[in-house]
């Protein structure tokens, strides 16, 4: 069992940024998922960066191949989960070689040995033994023999070599467990849940976590522990949540909250298979879910579910919307509530399918035939794709119009404390379905004062109508190629989404209300921006920071506030799309400050960038 006397040191720390990377079967998001699970339950405020290869099974010891998983965790409230590393633990030469830029200069660096040998060395590209000339001088080098001593660990438990070293990222774990000071505890009780029904296999964990830890404690290398206390955040019940799985709960709870059923059409698609997958596990709460065999198919059968009253939801990244579009046009056409989530990855084509991009503002703008708005809302962290959710579902059945919702992979992927809420708390929105009145034929496309049609449902008795791609006739609903009648269609549509403006909060601004500088950010770059401009400021700067939920249409005051500073400054993983919308709606001279790396902002990248901007 782990030592419980402490024998060494305890340095108290205000944050640390830990990240484990090694070959994609090395089990490396694994061990930053219960190091973030063990911190979340240590009261710790906390952000993750989950980091996948692109290929599904790259050769073992290539760059390539390399996956990490990043976390910090702090004694206060943080948005984004570091600049750089404090602790970087590396399984291989070539998660050494990927990663090493980002650890901190005297950062700590634990290395598993025995993967340096030889051939390792050469596949990363080493021509000397990085451990043993001297280029690492400058870091707390700890090199451990993990392979061996995982090994010794399980001895005697009838384990191959192979599932041997299966064990090896629970060894690094209690290890990183042991220079926290976190506890065993959580990790036991998953050991115990998730191969309870292999005791060979839950016991050679369980050894391995406790060989690491107690290597940290009795090793004469490691001088000191690292301790970061609980974090001052609001009373109420937490727990630790990815953006998928908020996204998937929020729908879940806002189908609840409306009194319809949730169907969710979807298409298997990095990085938004994740919802599909939670959702499936909530079918006690009426959900529905169809893994389609195609794009077109799932999105289509969304509708169709939308159609007979239910929630119609349809999941994909970048190209599947592209494969979806028509059939959305479909969705605005006969004027259905529908929410298409976009969880964005790199493009174009298939691109980077494991990596984060906010490329796709303007195919969720304009990215259909035709004239064919729809409402666009972004979430900003992974507890708020529970919320955003909400936003996107009460639009799209008051409106009776399709909604983008807008997340990228940093999101979807990461996780970070999310209070669970007061069930009676959230809100909840009347859906009326019409039934025949006597006073007359049915009238599918008469509105009320938001522009929204009636949500008639098949088979009711009076409400006889139909629905389709064709142009309808205002009031009947009958086909109609009327030009005067189309273009009246299109410009009502257009003023229907429009009229949203008046349904959504006004726009918020962080810092002063008026001054030299406004940065304006929208989706996942909400927590370096909203950083950046508070370290700005108490460094000086005249800066204040606005983040944008709804893109389309804008709040109503977002032109007053633009107009309020000098100059504005539009942090984007792209090529300037957001920048671009700004300055055709508000003519305002926008700056761009733009990454298309398949990596999140950094903190200090957004700093520099902000008083580059004061400066000039």
């Amino acid at each position: 069992m782990a030592t419980t006397t402490r024998s060494k040191p305890l340095v108290e720390l205000e944050a640390a940024t830990v990240r484990f990377c090694g070959d994609s079967g090395d089990g490396m998001q694994l061990a930053g998922t219960q190091l973030t699970n063990t911190s979340a339950l240590a009261g710790n405020d906390i952000a993750t960066f989950p980091d996948f290869p692109a290929e599904i099974r790259a050769p073992r010891g290539t760059k390539a191949g390399v996956s990490g998983f990043q976390i910090r965790f702090a004694n206060s409230e943080i948005f984004t989960p570091g600049d750089s590393v404090d602790a970087l633990v590396a399984m291989n030469p070539a998660a050494l070689v990927t990663n090493l830029v980002d650890l901190v200069p005297g950062g700590i660096l634990i290395v598993n040995k025995d993967a340096f040998d030889e051939k390792g060395m050469a596949q990363a590209g080493y021509v000397t033994d990085p451990l043993e000339d001297g280029s690492l001088d400058g870091y707390q080098l700890f090199p451990v023999e993990m392979t061996r001593l995982t090994r010794l660990a399980v001895e005697g438990l009838g384990l191959g070599t192979k599932e041997s070293d299966r064990c090896r990222n629970f060894y690094a774990m209690g290890l990183v467990f042991w220079l926290y000071d976190r506890s065993l505890e959580p990790t036991h009780r998953y050991i115990d849940a998730k191969f309870g029904k292999m005791p060979a296999v839950a016991e050679a964990n369980r050894r391995a976590l406790h060989a690491g830890y107690n290597y940290g404690e009795t090793t004469d290398a490691m001088a000191s522990q690292y301790k970061v206390e609980k974090a001052d955040l609001e009373p109420g019940l937490y727990r630790n949540i990815t953006g998928n799985q908020a996204l998937a709960w929020g729908l879940v709870a806002a189908a609840q909250r409306s009194g319809c059923e949730l169907f969710l059409g979807s298409y298997p698609i990095t990085p938004a298979s994740d919802i599909l997958h939670e959702l499936v596990r909530h079918k006690a709460f009426g959900v529905r879910t169809f893994q389609a065999e195609d794009e077109i198919a799932a999105v289509t059968s969304a509708i169709g579910a939308a159609f007979g009253g239910a929630m119609g939801v349809t999941t994909s990244s970048g190209p599947g919307i592209a494969l979806k579009g028509e059939a959305i046009g479909l969705a605005v056409m006969t004027e259905l509530p529908l929410i298409v989530i976009n969880v964005q990855r790199g493009g174009p084509s298939t691109g980077l399918p494991t990596k984060t991009e906010q490329a796709d503002l303007l195919q969720a703008m304009f990215g259909r035939n035709g004239e064919c708005p729809l409402p666009v809302v972004a979430a900003n962290s992974p507890a708020d794709c529970f919320y955003a959710a909400f936003d996107a579902w009460r639009i799209a059945v008051k409106h009776m119009t399709p909604v983008m919702l807008l997340t990228d992979g940093y999101i979807a992927n990461g996780a970070e404390p999310w209070k669970v809420p007061d069930v009676d708390a959230l809100p909840r929105f009347e859906v009326k379905h019409p039934e025949a009145n006597g006073d007359g034929p049915f009238r599918p496309y008469a509105r009320d004062e938001w522009l929204a049609r009636p949500w008639a449902i098949p088979g009711t008795p009076g409400l006889m109508h139909r629905i389709g791609g064709l142009e309808k006739q205002d009031i009947t609903g009958n086909v109609n190629y009327e030009p005067g009648n189309h273009e009246h269609m299109v410009n009502l549509r257009a003023r229907k989404v429009a009229l949203v403006a008046d349904d959504i909060p006004l726009q918020e601004v962080d810092g002063p209300a008026s001054g030299k500088l406004l940065v304006i950010s929208w989706g996942g770059t909400y927590g370096a921006c909203r950083t950046g401009v508070r370290q700005a400021r108490k460094r000086g700067g005249d800066v204040a920071h606005t983040h944008l939920r709804f893109l389309n249409p804008f709040p109503k005051n977002l032109g007053d506030i633009i107009r309020s500073y000098d100059k504005v400054l539009v942090p984007e993983l792209n090529r300037g799309q957001l920048r671009m919308l700004l300055r055709a709606e508000f003519l305002v001279d926008a700056i761009g400050l733009n990454k298309i790396q398949g990596k999140p902002f950094a903190v200090r990248e957004v700093l520099e960038k902000i008083e580059q901007v004061l400066q000039s």
